[in-house]
């Protein structure tokens, strides 16, 4: 009897060849098993595991990073729960990122956010992102935004 082991996408797999052969039908199922098994429980831990990273990265102290990390979570495809998680460390994040600044929080709906600064001409300019395809420094119109909250007033 001998015994394998298979490393695959962080799941290892010990593998036990009995002196009888297997057929090439049950050696290809096992391996599309294993590729492919935890492709759902990825999609949906995916944004779990990004949100431990963020808040490790804020304990070291890298903000302008963790903000960049959590910009990059699928909160559309995660769990209302951890659209929930991810917002509450997002808004911890840029409430120290930017301080007292006249900052505000335009949100689209659980898990999806914009921290916006002003900036000339009563512009706004899009400090951090939380599940939208905006990209910190783009420059938007406060007028035509609904649902814009001052950072510190509970958004």
């Amino acid at each position: 009897m001998t015994t394998a082991t298979m490393t695959t996408h962080g799941r290892t797999m010990d593998t036990v060849a009995v002196r009888g052969r297997r057929s090439l039908e049950e050696l290809v199922e096992g391996v599309f098993e294993a590729l492919f098994a935890d492709e759902t429980e990825t999609a949906e831990t995916g944004a779990a595991r990004s949100i431990h990273e963020a808040r490790r990265l804020r304990q070291a102290g890298d903000i302008e990073g963790d903000l960049a990390l959590l910009a990059e979570v699928d909160t559309a495809s995660a769990e209302t729960n951890q659209a929930r998680w991810a917002f509450t460390e997002w808004k911890q994040l840029v409430k120290r990122r930017f301080g007292d600044r006249e900052a505000l929080v335009y949100s689209q709906g659980t898990g999806r956010a914009a921290a916006l600064v002003p900036h000339r001409d009563g512009m706004l300019e899009v400090a951090a992102v939380l599940g939208m395809r905006w990209r910190p420094g783009k420059v938007v119109s406060g007028r035509s935004l609904r649902g814009l909250r001052p950072l510190a007033g509970g958004a």
